[in-house]
């Protein structure tokens, strides 16, 4: 969907003037937010000029492009991420820009909506590039996105009434955050077994490409954390397909037999962010 000259004007007014040189002649169009409240424009290269993405947000939502910016950083040498053309952060209001090359290929998800007959092949890719990600060194990882701090975080959402209780899963609509609130805790402890996760590997943030993961995004999520989280976010969307994909992500993953309490757990505390 292009944009009116009023959003572009919006958006590129207080824009460091390298960054307006870098974007300037690109045909725009809106894209799609994901789990973030920033604005996601697709900026369309004429010519020989690639396309890009570009990322704005105030606020907390500035926030979250700067925490985005540091993870796409740090992950690139270790995975296909899009590119950091250029940040900016603006102080009155805050506000943040990322700008980042697009990256080829089609959502997991599209793929599957598509022709469902790839899901034994796209679960496959999936899995060998979940087990990738999570072969990088924790200790090389300066990200914590451990349940402690998301339980945190959680709670600071509940109590600003940020939740959206109407995008519950379908098994508890319904209900109120605090009744996930409630469940969350009823799962604890939970013993951890760390590994660097994405945060939000879901199949409209894997692109493939030629029957194999082509890159991910959307990581500003991204940190040390139990290996649940991922699984149990592509578990969950895979699902949506067909529930004997989530069998065989698992096994071809590495697990026998998977932990329900820690699925739980984590599709819980999806539900408050």
């Amino acid at each position: 969907m292009t944009i009116s000259k009023k959003t572009l004007a919006a958006v590129t007014a207080a824009m460091p003037a390298s960054m307006a040189a870098a974007v300037a002649g690109h045909g725009w169009a809106r894209g799609d937010g994901g789990a973030s409240d920033a604005a996601v424009y697709r900026l369309q290269g004429q010519g020989a000029a690639p396309d890009l993405y570009l990322k704005h947000g105030v606020e907390a939502a500035a926030a979250d492009i700067a925490d985005e910016m540091a993870r796409l950083r740090w992950l690139a040498p270790y995975l296909p991420v899009p590119a950091v053309r250029q940040f900016a952060r603006a102080a009155d209001p805050d506000q943040a820009w990322l700008l980042m090359t697009a990256m080829p290929g089609t959502t997991a998800s599209a793929l599957l909506e598509a022709n469902p007959a790839l899901g034994p092949a796209v679960v496959d890719a999936l899995a060998a590039f979940l087990r990738r990600l999570h072969a990088i060194p924790v200790r090389d990882c300066p990200f914590d996105a451990g349940h402690a701090l998301r339980l945190a975080q959680a709670r600071q959402r509940i109590d600003g009434g940020l939740v959206d209780a109407d995008d519950f899963d379908a098994e508890r609509a319904g209900w109120t955050a605090a009744q996930v609130w409630a469940a969350l805790h009823g799962c604890l402890p939970l013993a951890p077994d760390l590994v660097v996760t994405h945060g939000d590997f879901s199949l409209d943030n894997i692109l493939m490409r030629d029957g194999a993961v082509a890159g991910c995004i959307d990581v500003g999520r991204a940190g040390v954390a139990d290996r649940y989280q991922d699984l149990a976010i592509v578990w969950r969307s895979l699902g949506e397909f067909d529930a004997s994909l989530q069998q065989r992500l698992l096994r071809a993953y590495g697990i026998v037999d998977a932990d329900q309490g820690k699925l739980q757990f984590h599709l819980l505390l999806d539900e408050l962010f």
